[in-house]
């Protein structure tokens, strides 16, 4: 297993879904952590869920607020350092989607897309640099299948994707110097509470879920717990000469065309 003992780590979007499962997986491996995301009381249960699984309450700081918000960010970056005195793991994982096509895609909507799915991203990294030169850290960031395969209906999410990862390959090259290491998950289809926020009645996503079974070469869709455990060997010294890397977690969705 990965070791992450005495590890700092800071996530993203961390009040649900991969991010909570995340901080679990963190928690399990010995991390101290960082929880940030918009719903104080979802965060308080991935905070009561990680010392279940073995931080220690006074290991673990709950930030709430808008990811986009950039007094925040720095706040985030400022009082991790100054409560744990290091910073080792970035995973971005803060990320929202929505429905729209080329025809239907509110610009206003598309800006918000790309202010939490990216811009965030790229000004947490910017503000973690300094500390995670000190401690030769890693930075994960949470991309999607939609980053690699062009799907139709959910663009701007699509496109936000798409920047995410070549955010990744650009900045593990930029900062490979400093023995800092950027990599990236790509999800396939994973039951989370992001389509219900991204309009998905109760009963799309049930049949939003069988159908996927079809779309990913091993039959079925994915699990929370498996995205967390690879972000989780990314941060790890486990990954220590992988750096620019897309990992797909997606069941070899990745691989496949239609036929």
């Amino acid at each position: 297993m990965p070791d992450l003992r005495g590890k700092v780590a800071i996530i993203t979007g961390a009040s649900s879904g991969i991010g909570r499962g995340t901080a679990v997986e963190f928690a399990l491996l010995g991390a101290h952590m960082t929880l940030t995301g918009r719903n104080q009381e979802n965060l308080q249960a991935t905070a009561k869920a990680s010392v279940e699984a073995g931080t220690p309450e006074d290991k673990i700081l709950v930030v709430t607020g808008d990811i986009c918000n950039d007094e925040l960010r720095k706040n985030l970056v400022d009082q991790t350092a100054q409560k744990f005195g290091r910073i080792d793991v970035l995973v971005n994982n803060a990320g929202i989607f929505t429905f729209g096509s080329i025809e239907t895609t509110d610009m206003a909507v598309y800006d918000k897309m790309m202010d939490v799915n990216v811009r965030s991203a790229v000004r947490l990294t910017q503000l973690c640099v300094p500390h995670l030169t000190k401690t030769k850290g890693a930075v994960v960031n949470v991309s999607s299948i939609n980053g690699v395969r062009s799907m139709s209906g959910c663009l701007a999410y699509s496109l936000s994707k798409v920047a995410l990862d070549q955010l990744t390959r650009c900045v593990a090259l930029e900062l490979a110097s400093k023995q800092i290491r950027v990599n990236s998950v790509n999800p396939g289809v994973i039951p989370k509470d992001i389509f219900k926020r991204g309009g998905m009645t109760d009963e799309e996503i049930v049949q939003l879920m069988e159908h996927c079974k079809s779309t990913h070469a091993l039959g079925r869709v994915g699990e929370v717990s498996e995205v967390a455990k690879t972000i989780a060997f990314l941060a790890s010294s486990d990954a220590s000469f992988i750096t620019g890397a897309q990992v797909p977690v997606d069941g070899g969705k990745h691989a496949m065309c239609p036929r």
